[in-house]
C-alpha cells in the first residue's frame, strides 16, 4: 500500500508531488527547505536553513511514525560550495550518532533564490 500526504506548500499542486510518501516500510520526503508559510527563513544562513529543512522533513515523515533514528538516507542540495561546510555541520548536529548514508550535491540555485539548501530524507519503518 502507498500513502501520500501533502503539506499545503505552494508548489505541490502546481508541480504535482507529495511532501511525504509511505510505500510499505519506506517513508520518503520530497525536498524540504527552510520555507514556512511561503516565506524562506534564515536568509543567508545555510546552517540555520539546514536545521529547519531537516526539522520540516522529520515532521513530515513523523506523520507515519518515523523518528530521526529511522532515517537511512539523506540528500542535501546546496547552493554554492561555500555553504557546504555549514550544511554538513548542521546535518551532523542532527545525524552524527545515527549516521544515515548521505549525499551532498552542489547546485546553481533552487526554486527560490533565498534558499541555500534543500534536504530529502528516506526512512525505513517496518
Amino acid at each position: 500500500m502507498i500513502s501520500r500526504l501533502g503539506s499545503g506548500g505552494p508548489w505541490e499542486e502546481t508541480i504535482g508531488y507529495s511532501r511525504v510518501v509511505q510505500a510499505g516500510p519506506l517513508v520518503l520526503t520530497a525536498g524540504c527547505t527552510a520555507t514556512v508559510d511561503g516565506v524562506v527563513k534564515h536568509t543567508g544562513d545555510a546552517y540555520a536553513q539546514t536545521l529547519l529543512a531537516v526539522e520540516i522533513a522529520l515532521e513530515a515523515a513523523g506523520q507515519f511514525g518515523v523518528t530521526a533514528e529511522d532515517v537511512v538516507r539523506t540528500r542535501m542540495y546546496v547552493v554554492g560550495v561555500e555553504n557546504g561546510d555549514a550544511v554538513g555541520r548542521a546535518h551532523g548536529a542532527v545525524f552524527r550518532d545515527i549516521r544515515p548514508v548521505a549525499t551532498m550535491v552542489f547546485v546553481d540555485r533552487l526554486i527560490d533564490p533565498e534558499m541555500l539548501v534543500e534536504v530529502e530524507v528516506e526512512a525505513y519503518k517496518p
